[in-house]
Protein backbone atom coordinates (compact mmCIF):
# COMPACT_ATOMS: atom_id res chain seq x y z
CA UNK A 1 0.00 0.00 0.00
CA UNK A 2 1.64 3.27 -1.15
CA UNK A 3 1.54 6.34 0.91
CA UNK A 4 2.04 9.43 -1.30
CA UNK A 5 3.83 13.04 0.45
CA UNK A 6 3.33 15.96 -1.30
CA UNK A 7 5.84 18.39 0.17
CA UNK A 8 4.72 21.89 -1.01
CA UNK A 9 7.05 24.50 0.89
CA UNK A 10 9.93 25.78 -0.31
CA UNK A 11 11.94 26.11 2.58
CA UNK A 12 14.52 23.03 3.23
CA UNK A 13 14.63 21.22 6.44
CA UNK A 14 12.01 23.64 7.99
CA UNK A 15 8.73 23.01 9.48
CA UNK A 16 6.80 21.54 7.17
CA UNK A 17 9.40 19.36 6.04
CA UNK A 18 9.77 18.32 9.55
CA UNK A 19 5.98 17.55 9.55
CA UNK A 20 5.59 15.57 7.00
CA UNK A 21 8.86 12.98 7.34
CA UNK A 22 7.84 12.49 10.84
CA UNK A 23 4.43 11.72 9.55
CA UNK A 24 5.58 9.52 6.78
CA UNK A 25 7.70 8.01 9.05
CA UNK A 26 5.01 6.84 11.12
CA UNK A 27 2.84 5.70 8.32
CA UNK A 28 6.20 3.15 7.65
CA UNK A 29 6.73 2.21 10.74
CA UNK A 30 2.78 0.87 10.53
CA UNK A 31 3.52 -1.10 7.04
CA UNK A 32 3.30 1.20 4.82
CA UNK A 33 5.42 1.77 1.54
CA UNK A 34 6.15 5.26 1.44
CA UNK A 35 7.47 8.26 -1.44
CA UNK A 36 7.88 11.60 -1.13
CA UNK A 37 7.46 14.20 -3.67
CA UNK A 38 9.51 17.46 -3.68
CA UNK A 39 6.80 19.87 -5.06
CA UNK A 40 8.92 23.12 -5.26
CA UNK A 41 11.99 20.95 -6.97
CA UNK A 42 9.80 19.02 -9.65
CA UNK A 43 9.20 20.28 -12.94
CA UNK A 44 5.21 20.78 -12.95
CA UNK A 45 3.52 23.52 -15.64
CA UNK A 46 0.77 25.83 -14.00
CA UNK A 47 -2.41 24.86 -16.17
CA UNK A 48 -3.00 26.81 -19.31
CA UNK A 49 -6.57 26.05 -19.38
CA UNK A 50 -6.30 23.94 -23.07
CA UNK A 51 -9.26 22.25 -21.79
CA UNK A 52 -8.10 19.30 -23.62
CA UNK A 53 -8.89 17.16 -20.41
CA UNK A 54 -12.53 18.42 -20.21
CA UNK A 55 -13.02 16.42 -23.80
CA UNK A 56 -10.05 13.66 -23.78
CA UNK A 57 -9.17 13.24 -20.12
CA UNK A 58 -5.73 14.06 -20.56
CA UNK A 59 -3.44 17.08 -19.94
CA UNK A 60 -1.18 17.89 -23.51
CA UNK A 61 1.39 19.16 -20.90
CA UNK A 62 4.29 17.45 -20.92
CA UNK A 63 6.27 17.58 -17.55
CA UNK A 64 6.76 15.50 -14.22
CA UNK A 65 2.37 16.08 -13.40
CA UNK A 66 1.52 13.62 -17.07
CA UNK A 67 4.71 11.77 -16.89
CA UNK A 68 4.98 10.88 -13.02
CA UNK A 69 2.73 12.45 -10.32
CA UNK A 70 -0.85 11.42 -11.89
CA UNK A 71 0.00 7.40 -12.06
CA UNK A 72 1.07 8.13 -8.53
CA UNK A 73 -1.73 9.76 -7.37
CA UNK A 74 -3.77 6.89 -8.69
CA UNK A 75 -1.45 4.20 -7.35
CA UNK A 76 -1.73 5.42 -3.38
CA UNK A 77 -4.12 4.70 -1.06
CA UNK A 78 -2.96 7.46 1.17
CA UNK A 79 -2.41 11.37 -0.19
CA UNK A 80 -0.85 13.82 2.41
CA UNK A 81 -0.56 17.23 1.30
CA UNK A 82 1.81 19.37 3.77
CA UNK A 83 2.18 23.16 3.46
CA UNK A 84 3.11 26.53 4.78
CA UNK A 85 0.35 28.97 4.70
CA UNK A 86 1.17 31.51 1.89
CA UNK A 87 -2.01 34.49 2.25
CA UNK A 88 -4.31 31.70 3.36
CA UNK A 89 -3.77 29.14 0.75
CA UNK A 90 -0.94 26.18 0.27
CA UNK A 91 2.23 27.36 -1.62
CA UNK A 92 2.02 28.54 -5.89
CA UNK A 93 4.45 25.44 -6.27
CA UNK A 94 1.64 23.35 -4.65
CA UNK A 95 -1.40 25.18 -5.96
CA UNK A 96 0.18 24.58 -9.53
CA UNK A 97 -0.17 20.40 -8.82
CA UNK A 98 -3.51 21.01 -7.39
CA UNK A 99 -4.84 23.11 -10.46
CA UNK A 100 -3.46 20.41 -13.02
CA UNK A 101 -5.51 17.87 -10.87
CA UNK A 102 -8.32 19.08 -12.83
CA UNK A 103 -7.51 15.84 -15.54
CA UNK A 104 -8.39 13.44 -12.45
CA UNK A 105 -11.43 15.52 -12.14
CA UNK A 106 -12.51 15.59 -15.63
CA UNK A 107 -12.13 11.79 -16.14
CA UNK A 108 -14.49 11.08 -13.25
CA UNK A 109 -17.21 14.10 -13.56
CA UNK A 110 -17.04 14.77 -17.77
CA UNK A 111 -16.28 11.39 -18.69
CA UNK A 112 -17.99 9.35 -15.84
CA UNK A 113 -15.16 6.98 -15.18
CA UNK A 114 -14.75 5.46 -11.78
CA UNK A 115 -10.82 4.89 -10.37
CA UNK A 116 -10.91 1.29 -9.37
CA UNK A 117 -9.61 2.62 -5.66
CA UNK A 118 -12.09 5.17 -5.04
CA UNK A 119 -13.61 3.43 -1.96
CA UNK A 120 -10.33 3.35 -0.21
CA UNK A 121 -8.17 6.02 -0.61
CA UNK A 122 -7.76 8.56 2.02
CA UNK A 123 -6.26 12.54 2.11
CA UNK A 124 -4.57 13.99 4.88
CA UNK A 125 -3.64 17.57 4.97
CA UNK A 126 -0.64 18.82 7.47
CA UNK A 127 -0.52 22.57 7.85
CA UNK A 128 1.66 25.11 9.58
CA UNK A 129 1.27 29.19 9.66
CA UNK A 130 3.19 31.81 11.74
CA UNK A 131 -0.24 33.79 12.99
CA UNK A 132 -2.54 32.93 15.13
CA UNK A 133 -5.70 34.08 13.45
CA UNK A 134 -8.53 31.81 13.47
CA UNK A 135 -9.30 31.91 9.93
CA UNK A 136 -5.94 30.58 8.81
CA UNK A 137 -6.20 27.43 7.78
CA UNK A 138 -9.68 28.47 6.10
CA UNK A 139 -8.61 28.87 2.36
CA UNK A 140 -5.95 25.25 3.09
CA UNK A 141 -9.09 23.10 4.05
CA UNK A 142 -11.78 23.89 1.20
CA UNK A 143 -8.64 23.58 -1.24
CA UNK A 144 -8.18 20.25 -0.25
CA UNK A 145 -11.97 19.53 0.39
CA UNK A 146 -11.74 19.96 -3.94
CA UNK A 147 -8.32 18.57 -4.56
CA UNK A 148 -9.38 15.11 -2.90
CA UNK A 149 -13.09 15.19 -4.63
CA UNK A 150 -10.52 15.40 -7.78
CA UNK A 151 -8.18 12.63 -7.20
CA UNK A 152 -10.83 10.43 -5.34
CA UNK A 153 -9.81 10.19 -1.98
CA UNK A 154 -11.83 11.20 1.16
CA UNK A 155 -10.85 13.95 3.35
CA UNK A 156 -9.67 11.84 6.39
CA UNK A 157 -8.52 14.87 8.80
CA UNK A 158 -5.68 16.89 9.33
CA UNK A 159 -3.08 18.54 11.60
CA UNK A 160 -2.31 22.10 11.68
CA UNK A 161 -0.01 24.73 13.53
CA UNK A 162 -0.23 28.24 14.20
CA UNK A 163 2.53 30.32 15.87
CA UNK A 164 5.11 28.42 13.69
CA UNK A 165 7.59 30.88 12.72
CA UNK A 166 10.92 29.95 13.63
CA UNK A 167 13.22 27.11 12.52
CA UNK A 168 12.73 24.33 14.62
CA UNK A 169 9.36 25.57 16.43
CA UNK A 170 7.41 22.40 15.01
CA UNK A 171 10.46 20.09 16.67
CA UNK A 172 9.80 21.48 19.82
CA UNK A 173 6.18 21.49 19.46
CA UNK A 174 4.82 19.81 22.98
CA UNK A 175 2.19 17.50 21.39
CA UNK A 176 3.31 17.02 17.57
CA UNK A 177 4.86 13.71 18.34
CA UNK A 178 1.67 12.34 19.91
CA UNK A 179 -0.89 13.98 17.30
CA UNK A 180 1.48 12.52 14.24
CA UNK A 181 1.22 8.59 15.57
CA UNK A 182 -2.78 9.02 16.58
CA UNK A 183 -3.41 10.36 13.17
CA UNK A 184 -1.30 7.77 11.58
CA UNK A 185 -2.97 5.42 13.24
CA UNK A 186 -6.68 6.21 11.70
CA UNK A 187 -5.47 6.37 8.77
CA UNK A 188 -3.67 3.03 8.31
CA UNK A 189 -6.63 1.23 10.55
CA UNK A 190 -8.90 0.47 7.59
CA UNK A 191 -6.50 -0.38 5.14
CA UNK A 192 -3.84 -2.55 7.47
CA UNK A 193 -5.83 -5.42 7.97
CA UNK A 194 -6.07 -6.65 4.12
CA UNK A 195 -4.96 -9.34 2.99
CA UNK A 196 -2.47 -8.84 -0.19
CA UNK A 197 -3.43 -10.52 -3.69
CA UNK A 198 -1.19 -10.29 -6.13
CA UNK A 199 -2.44 -10.95 -9.52
CA UNK A 200 0.61 -11.75 -11.96
CA UNK A 201 0.61 -12.78 -15.75
CA UNK A 202 3.83 -11.62 -18.07
CA UNK A 203 3.76 -8.05 -19.71
CA UNK A 204 1.70 -6.69 -16.77
CA UNK A 205 0.12 -5.07 -19.44
CA UNK A 206 -3.76 -7.01 -19.87
CA UNK A 207 -5.22 -9.97 -17.91
CA UNK A 208 -3.51 -9.11 -14.64
CA UNK A 209 -4.28 -5.26 -14.74
CA UNK A 210 -7.94 -5.95 -15.31
CA UNK A 211 -8.18 -8.22 -12.71
CA UNK A 212 -6.87 -6.01 -10.35
CA UNK A 213 -8.97 -3.69 -11.32
CA UNK A 214 -11.68 -5.77 -11.08
CA UNK A 215 -10.85 -7.06 -7.70
CA UNK A 216 -10.13 -3.54 -6.26
CA UNK A 217 -13.41 -1.72 -7.90
CA UNK A 218 -15.85 -5.11 -6.27
CA UNK A 219 -13.75 -5.02 -3.08
CA UNK A 220 -11.02 -2.42 -2.33
CA UNK A 221 -12.47 -2.66 1.15
CA UNK A 222 -11.56 -6.03 1.72
CA UNK A 223 -8.56 -7.09 -0.54
CA UNK A 224 -4.73 -5.26 -0.42
CA UNK A 225 -4.52 -5.71 -4.64
CA UNK A 226 -1.47 -5.78 -6.14
CA UNK A 227 -0.71 -6.50 -10.38
CA UNK A 228 2.82 -7.54 -12.01
CA UNK A 229 4.52 -9.24 -15.33
CA UNK A 230 6.81 -11.84 -15.14
CA UNK A 231 8.51 -9.32 -18.14
CA UNK A 232 6.86 -6.26 -17.29
CA UNK A 233 5.85 -4.55 -20.44
CA UNK A 234 6.64 -0.70 -21.55
CA UNK A 235 3.28 0.42 -21.27
CA UNK A 236 -0.57 -1.10 -20.46
CA UNK A 237 -2.32 -2.63 -23.52
CA UNK A 238 -5.11 0.43 -25.42
CA UNK A 239 -7.58 -1.76 -26.41
CA UNK A 240 -7.47 -2.95 -22.62
CA UNK A 241 -8.02 0.10 -21.46
CA UNK A 242 -11.36 0.72 -23.72
CA UNK A 243 -12.83 -2.54 -22.83
CA UNK A 244 -12.61 -1.69 -18.94
CA UNK A 245 -13.88 1.92 -19.84
CA UNK A 246 -17.17 0.17 -21.33
CA UNK A 247 -17.53 -0.89 -17.90
CA UNK A 248 -17.35 2.37 -16.08
CA UNK A 249 -13.61 1.73 -14.63
CA UNK A 250 -10.68 4.41 -15.45
CA UNK A 251 -7.45 2.24 -16.10
CA UNK A 252 -6.05 5.82 -17.48
CA UNK A 253 -1.85 6.24 -15.60
CA UNK A 254 -1.76 2.90 -14.83
CA UNK A 255 1.96 1.04 -15.25
CA UNK A 256 3.37 -2.20 -15.67
CA UNK A 257 5.11 -3.44 -12.47
CA UNK A 258 7.94 -5.95 -12.43
CA UNK A 259 7.06 -9.20 -10.23
CA UNK A 260 10.25 -9.00 -8.81
CA UNK A 261 9.91 -5.34 -7.96
CA UNK A 262 6.52 -6.12 -6.31
CA UNK A 263 7.66 -9.58 -4.46
CA UNK A 264 10.46 -7.60 -3.12
CA UNK A 265 8.24 -4.88 -1.47
CA UNK A 266 5.59 -7.20 -0.72
CA UNK A 267 4.70 -10.68 1.02
CA UNK A 268 1.19 -11.51 -0.91
CA UNK A 269 -1.19 -14.27 0.99
CA UNK A 270 -2.48 -15.31 -2.17
CA UNK A 271 -0.75 -15.05 -6.27
CA UNK A 272 -3.34 -15.54 -8.89
CA UNK A 273 -1.35 -16.28 -12.26
CA UNK A 274 -2.69 -16.33 -15.89
CA UNK A 275 0.09 -16.84 -18.29
CA UNK A 276 3.31 -16.42 -16.90
CA UNK A 277 3.94 -20.04 -16.68
CA UNK A 278 7.17 -21.14 -14.79
CA UNK A 279 8.20 -17.57 -14.63
CA UNK A 280 5.38 -16.35 -12.00
CA UNK A 281 7.90 -17.65 -8.78
CA UNK A 282 6.17 -19.93 -5.87
CA UNK A 283 6.36 -17.42 -2.79
CA UNK A 284 6.48 -19.29 0.61
CA UNK A 285 3.56 -18.99 2.65
CA UNK A 286 1.06 -18.08 -0.40
CA UNK A 287 -1.59 -19.69 -2.12
CA UNK A 288 -1.07 -19.83 -5.20
CA UNK A 289 -3.98 -20.15 -8.32
CA UNK A 290 -3.76 -20.20 -12.09
CA UNK A 291 -6.12 -18.96 -14.12
CA UNK A 292 -5.85 -20.67 -17.74
CA UNK A 293 -6.94 -17.82 -19.81
CA UNK A 294 -5.61 -17.30 -23.36
CA UNK A 295 -3.30 -13.75 -24.00
CA UNK A 296 -5.53 -11.17 -25.66
CA UNK A 297 -2.69 -9.03 -27.05
CA UNK A 298 -2.80 -8.67 -30.76
CA UNK A 299 -6.41 -9.77 -30.82
CA UNK A 300 -9.39 -7.88 -31.83
CA UNK A 301 -11.87 -6.23 -29.37
CA UNK A 302 -13.83 -8.63 -29.48
CA UNK A 303 -11.93 -10.89 -27.87
CA UNK A 304 -10.96 -8.68 -25.22
CA UNK A 305 -14.04 -8.46 -24.05
CA UNK A 306 -14.26 -12.37 -23.62
CA UNK A 307 -11.59 -12.25 -21.52
CA UNK A 308 -12.37 -9.47 -19.33
CA UNK A 309 -15.72 -11.03 -18.67
CA UNK A 310 -14.50 -13.97 -18.34
CA UNK A 311 -11.76 -12.62 -15.67
CA UNK A 312 -14.96 -10.53 -13.52
CA UNK A 313 -16.54 -13.99 -13.56
CA UNK A 314 -13.22 -15.51 -11.85
CA UNK A 315 -12.80 -12.25 -9.42
CA UNK A 316 -16.44 -12.16 -8.72
CA UNK A 317 -16.06 -15.90 -7.38
CA UNK A 318 -12.76 -15.47 -6.12
CA UNK A 319 -13.87 -12.67 -3.33
CA UNK A 320 -17.25 -14.67 -2.12
CA UNK A 321 -14.80 -17.50 -1.66
CA UNK A 322 -13.01 -15.16 0.76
Amino acid sequence: MLALGLQGSPRKKGNTDFLLTAFMDELAALGAQTRIIDVCNTHIEPCKEYVVCEKKGFCPIKDQMRDEIYPLLRQAQIVVVASPVFFYNVTAQLKALIDRSQTLWARKYRLKLKDPAASIRRGFILGVGATSGKQLFDGVHLTAKYFFDAIDAEYAGHLTYNGIEHKGDMQAHPSVRQDIKKAAAGLMAPLDKRPVVLFACRENACRSQMAGALAQFKAADKLNVLTAGSQAGAEINPLMIEVMREKGIDMAFRRPQSLDAVLAQHQPAMIITMGCGEQCPLVPGAKRLDWELPDPAGQPIAFMRQVRDDIEKRVDALIQAL
